[in-house]
């Protein structure tokens, strides 16, 4: 198991425990289907994927996985209140132009969100952006520049002030180190690569 495939796995084992059987999902930013095709072999939910990208729409698609292409805001717009039992913002949080928007839309129709993204305040960022003056590539980010798709870096101390800031409700959160395997207890701020949260408002 190569180390991509393994963080993905770990990250899905999380989200898997914090998922009730036979619940309503919906993933936003699906990607190409992985978590929710998880998610249906292991917990027997009822998944919903929405993505604009048309390949990862097509990837889902052939997983038999229903998904939307399309913005994820309107989409869940003609939602009621509450209608899915969770929604999930997987490793797409940091790429959203309008996060707060989004974070709250997924408040209002889901009764929890599971929001996981990448520690942009992990030591190692820290150090590569100092002393190298370029951006961050290690094996947290491991991309160069001109691979990487636009983003906001968020870090765990940003993500808690915000939901502080919102009244959002933190009822769980798990911290993984940058091996993204193990547990970090100890100043995740610093310490941890991944960080993973669930929300209720």
């Amino acid at each position: 198991m190569n180390k991509v495939v393994e963080k993905r796995t770990v990250d899905m084992q999380i989200i898997g425990e914090w998922v009730a059987p036979g619940s309503r999902v919906l993933d936003l930013g699906s990607g190409r289907g992985a978590l929710l095709d998880y998610l249906v072999q292991t917990k027997e939910v009822s998944a919903l994927g929405v993505d604009l990208d048309f390949g990862r729409v097509t990837a889902c698609v052939a997983r038999g996985i229903p998904v939307y292409q399309g913005d994820m805001t309107a989409f869940m717009r003609e939602f009621p209140d509450r209608y899915f039992d969770r929604v999930i913002c997987s490793r797409t949080v940091q790429e959203l132009d309008d996060p707060t928007g989004v974070i709250l839309e997924a408040l209002r129709v889901g009764r929890a969100l599971t929001v996981g993204f990448v520690n942009f305040g992990f030591w190692k960022n820290r150090v590569d952006a100092l002393t190298r003056g370029r951006k961050v590539r290690n094996e947290v980010y491991t991309t160069e520049w001109f691979e990487s798709r636009p983003a906001n870096p968020v870090t765990i101390a940003d993500f808690e002030h915000f939901c502080a800031a919102k009244g959002i409700t933190i009822t769980r959160r798990a911290h993984l180190r940058g091996n993204w395997r193990s547990p970090c207890r100890f100043l995740p701020n610093l310490f941890a690569g991944y960080a993973l949260y669930d929300l209720r408002k």
